[in-house]
């Protein structure tokens, strides 16, 4: 009745931004992105004798504000009927920074209550109902590179590119440790409620997802670049146009972009994408890895760097 799983964040490089359906959280649009290897979320769950309320802590302290979010997560996963279940998240990342640490943390909740509760589904079963608390969560269960698509009544996620088959890099620019001031899920809904290119963001995003898909299918670095960052910026740009505007950037997070945009002309294969928060990933080949890490690490503002090639999806971890 105990497990242990680990998940790590991924980053979309083809974003996810909107909600089809708030009820079951079905993303608008299909997404596109990579799971880390180096960051990681490791979750315990134990269901224990009835009698004793659920219990949740993150990273050694209590969290009440999150735990009536984690226990409808439990109930999709072992029931309603279920036993009270200590939980116990511990990660080695900022959470709640715009670093995907929902994603990690309900795909490595799924994964551990699905061991403790003596069960058997796949992937995508599980990668279901992480979904339902977290969309980006959905993509945890798949490493290396994975493509999310929204259905009717559910979504579908496939792997494009094992995690040790393309040896891309991740250099993440953490430009501040402090939780970012609106939640996705609520920016997700002001966006479609107000922002006048919200309509052109969800029809555009099909061609974005095909030329994605392409590169990573024909290891592509240049066109996954580009597509990637257009991508990226037109998310932002239905941010900015939401009422009140929703602007996670911050002076660091320009002159990261600065900074890779400066590495880009002195012919260096890397790229920039950023998610609802401030910090900056930047993507880039091996041989540019180190180049790319100093640059961000001494661009102004930035309070630490942090690198990862790409990772394996959510799994069961022996229980001590």
């Amino acid at each position: 009745m105990r497990a242990v799983a680990q998940a790590q964040p991924n980053f979309a490089l083809i974003k996810y931004w909107g909600k089809k359906d708030l009820e079951r959280n079905l993303p608008a649009v299909g997404s596109l992105s990579i799971t880390l290897e180096s960051l990681w979320t490791r979750m315990t769950v134990e269901f224990v004798k009835d009698g004793v309320p659920d219990l949740l802590q993150v990273n050694g302290q209590d969290n009440q504000p999150l735990k009536p979010r984690v226990a409808r997560c439990l109930d999709l996963v072992a029931g309603k009927r279920r036993p009270p279940a200590i939980v116990h998240s511990e990660s080695n990342f900022p959470i709640a920074a715009g670093l995907a640490s929902s994603a990690a943390a309900f795909a490595a909740l799924v994964v551990a209550a699905e061991g403790a509760g003596g069960g058997s589904r796949g992937a995508l079963p599980l990668a279901r109902l992480a979904g339902r608390a977290s969309g980006s969560a959905a993509r945890s269960l798949f490493g290396g590179c994975a493509e999310l698509t929204p259905g009717d009544d559910d979504i579908s996620v496939q792997q494009l590119a094992p995690h040790n088959d393309w040896p891309l890099q991740v250099i993440v620019a953490l430009t501040t440790e402090a939780a970012k001031p609106l939640g996705s899920g609520a920016g997700m809904i002001r966006s479609a409620e107000t922002s006048p290119f919200y309509s052109s963001w969800v029809g555009q995003q099909e061609h974005d997802l095909t030329v994605a898909r392409a590169a990573v299918l024909a290891r592509d670095f240049d066109k996954l670049a580009a597509v990637s960052e257009y991508n990226c910026l037109k998310m932002h740009s239905v941010m900015w146009t939401s009422r009140p505007s929703i602007v996670y950037w911050n002076q660091a997070t320009l002159s990261c972009m600065e900074t890779v945009r400066d590495l880009q002309q002195d012919g260096h294969p890397v790229f920039f994408t950023i998610d609802a928060g401030p910090q900056l990933k930047a993507v880039c080949l091996p041989e540019a890895s180190a180049q790319v890490a100093t640059a961000l690490a001494a661009t102004p503002g930035v309070v630490r760097v942090m690198q990862s090639g790409l990772g394996p999806g959510a799994r069961l971890l022996e229980a001590d």
